[in-house]
């Protein structure tokens, strides 16, 4: 039986598999307002894993070929799932609701960097200068085009409302790095699960715990919600989200890191914004700036500086006394 080529991904197939992972975040977290408008936050993840949990139970299921989970897997997983879907949720939501949205872009741009340091940490993995180049490129990118956009209208605070908004300013710039570190973990965590355990396994699995940790305050977000007031739209939208960040990009991230180092898959979480931004002009009718294109640009070159091929070792000359020995 032939084996299918995404078991063990080519370097070049594995690019694009992250490379698409993010774009598909980047969609569905720009097509994602309609939603978050409509529903509560924590309902609306709920329900992102509930409906994920029902379109992959046959991913739960170990293949022949795949050794039983050990305690040590069962924690990585469950870590997996608590940090890069319950908590890094939790710390991104109120984080932006503490801070401004650029400074949660400016700090969001640390990604690439600290999943490198992370990498090189836990996983041992040696990062070369032209990745450490290529992740440079990518922060710079994702920090100026953060910059670059333009506040959204708020209500101006008087006396010691606006005094608080200002001293909460550094919890929510904290909760937004606390964001960035569990990002990083999940990128970390995902390489060392995908030694062991299929990618299509851990999606599942760790979606399961990402419904199981997010019921109880979905439930109590139901609990008196009017289901009625949501458009038909809406639910559709909602399938598509839930489809998106539950199953494919999990799949694709996870596929994609069997064969790219977790340091250098890394550097695609700069399609992220640039997915997003896209979505925003071809859908929502949004601009670009002359800055967030160039800063663009910058996001890509790290990209491609990360995926050239490196140049093989020159051949050692063969010498009289090592023909010898």
């Amino acid at each position: 039986m032939q084996s299918s080529p995404f078991t063990h991904p080519p370097r070049w197939l594995a690019y694009g598999l992250l490379a698409l992972s993010m774009a598909l975040v980047g969609s569905y977290v720009a097509l994602s307002k309609p939603l978050v408008a409509a529903l509560p936050v924590f309902l609306l993840a709920w329900l992102r894993f509930g409906i994920g949990a029902l379109a992959m139970p046959h991913w739960l299921i170990r293949p022949p070929d795949e050794p039983v989970l050990t305690r040590k897997t069962r924690w990585l997983i469950f870590l997996e799932s608590f940090l890069g879907n319950f908590l890094f949720t939790i710390c991104m939501l109120f984080g932006v609701s503490l801070t401004t949205a650029v400074s949660a872009g400016v700090i969001m741009a640390a990604i690439p960097t600290m999943v490198a340091l992370l990498s090189w940490l836990f996983l041992r993995e040696r990062i070369g200068l032209r990745v450490w180049a290529a992740i440079a490129l990518a922060a710079l990118g994702i920090a100026l085009f953060s910059l670059s956009k333009s506040e959204l209208p708020a209500q101006v605070h008087h006396g010691l409302e606006g005094d608080l908004s200002y001293k909460s300013a550094w919890l929510g710039n904290l909760l937004v790095f606390g964001a960035v570190v569990c990002e990083a973990s999940y990128a970390v965590i995902g390489k060392k699960l995908t030694g062991s355990v299929s990618p299509k396994r851990i999606t599942a699995l760790i979606n399961l715990w990402g419904f199981a940790l997010m019921t109880p305050m979905g439930v109590y977000a139901a609990w008196s919600f009017n289901f009625g007031a949501v458009a038909p739209g809406s639910w559709l939208l909602l399938v598509f989200y839930a489809l998106a960040a539950s199953v494919w990009t999990v799949w694709l991230w996870m596929t994609g890191l069997k064969t790219v180092p977790a340091g250098q898959a890394g550097v695609f979480t700069v399609m992220l914004p640039i997915s997003a931004a896209a979505v925003g002009v071809l859908v929502l009718g949004e601009t670009l700036s002359l800055m967030q294109v160039f800063a663009f640009g910058l996001c890509l070159g790290g990209v491609v500086l990360a995926t050239l091929p490196e140049r093989a070792a020159a051949p050692k000359k063969v010498t009289a006394d090592t023909a010898s020995k």
